[in-house]
């Protein structure tokens, strides 16, 4: 497996490993986030397995649900200048913590909405420090040819 990809004097990183990267990076969100806030519990057994489970579970409801949701809710949201866009994010994760039961819990509603909040914050922290590495990674010859 090439970790590298070329196509038309593009180089770009092979989309399997990109999708693992960020991933991996989306997981240490949501573990620093559950240690932030008493109210959000996951299963102590297979801590780390449950959270790798419960991102996933979230990234395709993010990819699923929420842009439907986002559809419906244009209204509203534009009525209130985007505050309800974080209400959506509320609204996916206790859809996950509906679908997994025990395994993970939101108690209150406010924890949700400010760990809604961290999360997005976080996430796209994130996704720019591993842009930058994704860009580390490039042949150099390529980046200084641009």
């Amino acid at each position: 497996m090439q970790f590298i990809l070329k196509k038309k004097n593009i180089t770009f990183l092979n989309p399997i490993l990109d999708w693992l990267l960020y991933m991996a990076g989306y997981t240490i969100v949501f573990l620093a986030v559950t240690c932030l806030f008493d109210s959000i519990v996951v299963d102590k057994n297979h801590f780390i397995l449950w959270a790798i489970i419960i991102e996933l579970l979230i990234y395709l409801l993010n990819k699923t649900v929420k842009p439907i949701l986002f559809t419906l809710t244009i209204p509203i949201t534009g009525v209130t200048l985007g505050l309800f866009y974080p209400c959506i994010n509320v609204f996916i994760l206790k859809l996950a913590d509906w679908l997994l039961g025990k395994h993970f819990e939101i108690n209150h509603i406010i924890v949700a909405f400010f760990a809604a909040i961290l999360i997005s914050v976080m996430n796209f922290l994130m996704e720019k420090i591993i842009e930058k590495i994704i860009r580390k990674v490039k042949p150099k010859n390529e980046s200084n040819a641009h």
